[in-house]
């Protein structure tokens, strides 16, 4: 019991006789208490506690941080001059709000302040990112003075100590000093760039525009290596990721800027320009907001609410020790499948403790958007072997172990050779020769190639299909590159089933391999024939040594019948680079709606007490690129693909499809 802030006209101001349960409780210091009060709407205030490192550092801000906030002109830098409290305090249990006062900072480094008017004042909420001074941290102190008004509310100004660390100033007051630091900002020019990176560049007339690298490659008709740019602002002439007809990445209209990587320099704005006096910190965990899982299962998240959720850094599930191929996974099956969601509810009494793990664990990332590694090494510490813990794993041996173990779930494919029984198995694994297949085969090329090379058909059509590409981890892959198929057409192969004929569309009563990949009848594509066109095409010299196979044909479908259309649709995709998996995902039927997700995208601190930082980006070029029509894929060059893009088709491991139309049933009580 104790007493309770509200937002709103009485934001500050306690009601007495609130009571809430322990559980409920997550424990802030004043200073934060005073900073989420001046938030508003509530929902902000969660979303700025989910993002537990952002949060950290805006509460550690001193004078002269560097930060970039939210301003109706867009995403802009400023230096942090004061601490703001906001409203009067009338009685002892009264709470300030806190703000900030931000100084912007102009294109020429300079305060961009021409007089001394009030300072623009931000709430924790606007400031999306924090670049920490690396002169020493002075604190921010009281200091009285009034600021005018905000809403009616007394403004008071909290200052810091003299303007010591302030690089501005001192650069105005030294011409000779700014030239060594132009100095040594040409000398980082030679940093290694990549993408993420925030990068300057001058034009021929002068001028200097800043941005975020989203690509680096050779766009066609270059042969040396370009940036593609993602400027702060609009400036005319630019695009929207597109260079010369070709989209390399997305962004709003008239910010993508491409360039030569020899023209880039880094963001002098954020360069570090001390001699290396850098106040080092212990690294600590950051607070995780808490969670209550209740009795109800949150559902998959659509596609309306998944980029305000997930979005972001400390976002998705958070790797740790060797966890990139369960962290993948886990978000790739269940963040917005409905098909698989229903095979994770069994009922209350038949769970057993590491279900209950897992549903947390669920409920959590469709709720909150961030799992914490604990929870993850809560359930890995379940799945039955010491090796889940802590070495690498394969994707599909922890797909077996989930479906099979934990979910008690049936084999999701039964696969039938020819005259033998079915075989049940979780995951599909691709055999074949290269030499059947072309430089740049599809997965639809390689799943049909696949199955009539090992005689393998599928008796029935499957929820979902995992389909495992030919290579071995990060050793060995057959093919350099592969391009996804969103859809996947499984009508031929499906045992007992009708086929049209290849040719003119009747029933199809003969399959050929050996036509697999012949070039005059689209290469890669399953052939079977009715009896009179499979009379004529092996007609024709260079197909008379083929070994056409007869079809088992149902008694009661006629030779007319229209043959319907088996289609499962690409969900997400497991990748593999160095031992390291991540994935991607498509959250909604949008064909831009794209994740990325890194489990281990980032570390802060060192490999004893730091911790991984998970991150997920939106991904729409990868929309853009799966919807070129097959004839312009299959000439596509992935090297001028953008790089996420270019990531996928490099790195793929695993496929997933599903059949929307029909959702895997839950597990009866008796499993």
């Amino acid at each position: 019991m104790g007493l309770l802030y509200c937002g709103g006209s009485n934001a500050g101001t306690p009601k007495s006789g609130g009571i809430v349960r322990r559980e409920d409780t997550y424990p802030l210091t004043r200073h934060q208490a005073q900073l989420l009060l001046f938030v508003s709407p509530a929902s902000k205030r969660l979303e700025l506690l989910c993002n537990p490192q952002l949060f950290s550092a805006i509460c550690e801000l001193s004078q002269e941080d560097l930060v970039v906030v939210k301003h109706k002109k867009g995403h802009l830098p400023g230096l942090v001059k004061n601490l703001m409290q906001i409203g009067r305090k009338e009685n002892k249990d009264d709470l300030h709000m806190l703000g900030f006062e931000v100084e912007f900072v102009d294109n020429d480094h300079n305060l961009s302040s021409k007089k001394p008017a009030p300072l623009p004042l931000f709430s924790a909420v606007d400031i999306i990112q924090v670049v920490p001074s690396y002169s020493t941290p002075l604190g921010l102190h009281w200091k009285d003075g009034q600021y005018g008004s905000l809403n009616r509310k007394a403004v008071t100004r909290i200052n810091s100590m003299p303007n010591i660390g302030s690089r501005a100033r001192q650069v105005r007051e030294n011409p000779a000093e700014q030239s060594v630091i132009q100095s040594q900002s040409s000398s980082t020019a030679h940093v290694p760039l990549e993408v993420g990176s925030l990068v300057e560049v001058v034009s021929n007339s002068g001028i200097t525009v800043y941005g975020v690298v989203r690509w680096l490659g050779v766009p066609g008709g270059k042969t040396d290596d370009w940036a593609g740019i993602e400027l702060d602002y609009e400036v005319n002439g630019c695009s929207d990721g597109k260079y010369r007809s070709q989209r390399y990445f997305t962004c709003k209209g008239n910010r993508a800027l491409f360039v030569p990587v020899t023209k880039c320099s880094p963001d002098s704005r954020f360069v570090c320009s001390s001699t290396g006096r850098e106040t080092t910190k212990p690294t600590e965990t950051p607070a995780v907001p808490p969670f209550e899982d209740s009795e109800e299962d949150a559902p998959p998240i659509p596609e309306s609410e998944a980029l305000s959720l997930l979005v972001g850094r400390m976002k998705g599930i958070q790797g740790h020790i060797n966890s990139c191929y369960l962290d993948a996974t886990l978000f790739s099956l269940f963040s917005s499948s409905v098909t698989l969601d229903n095979i994770c509810q069994k009922p209350a009494d038949t769970e057993q403790t590491i279900n209950c793990c897992l549903r947390k664990i669920l409920n959590r990332l469709r709720r909150q958007g961030f799992v914490p590694a604990e929870s993850v090494m809560n359930f890995r510490k379940q799945l039955g072997c010491d090796t889940f813990r802590t070495e690498e794993k394969d994707p599909e041996e922890f797909i077996t172990v989930l479906f099979q173990k934990v979910l008690c779930v049936e084999p999701l494919l039964k696969l039938r050779s020819r005259g033998e029984t079915s075989q049940g198995a979780y995951t599909f694994q691709i055999f074949l020769e290269k030499e059947q297949m072309g430089q740049l085969p599809t997965v639809q090329q390689l799943l049909d190639t696949s199955c009539l090379s090992g005689d393998l058909k599928f008796e029935e059509t499957p929820s979902c299909l995992m389909v495992q590409m030919p290579r071995f981890g990060n050793k060995y892959k057959m093919f350099s590159h592969i391009i996804p198929s969103t859809e996947l057409d499984i009508t031929d192969l499906l045992y007992n089933s009708p086929r049209e004929c290849f040719i003119c569309g009747h029933l199809a009563e003969h399959e050929c391999l050996q036509c697999l990949p012949d070039r005059k009848l689209q290469p890669g594509r399953i052939k079977q024939y009715c009896t009179t066109c499979n009379t004529q095409v092996h007609a024709h010299q260079s197909r008379r040594g083929h070994s056409p196979k007869a079809l088992a044909v149902p008694a009661d479908v006629t030779s007319d019948t229209p043959v319907p259309r088996h289609m499962m649709q690409l969900f997400a995709v497991l990748c593999i680079q160095t031992s390291h998996y991540v994935s991607f995902v498509k959250y909604g039927p949008d064909p831009h709606s794209w994740l990325f997700f890194d489990s281990m995208a980032d570390r802060c601190g060192d490999d004893q007490c730091g911790y991984n930082i998970p991150e997920i980006r939106a991904c729409p070029e990868l929309g853009d690129f799966l919807s070129q029509p097959e004839e312009e894929l299959a000439q596509a060059n992935p090297s001028q693909a953008p790089e996420l893009v270019r990531r996928l088709l490099c790195d793929s491991y695993m496929f997933l499809y599903q059949n929307p139309a029909k959702p895997l049933s839950k597990p009866s009580q008796e499993s």
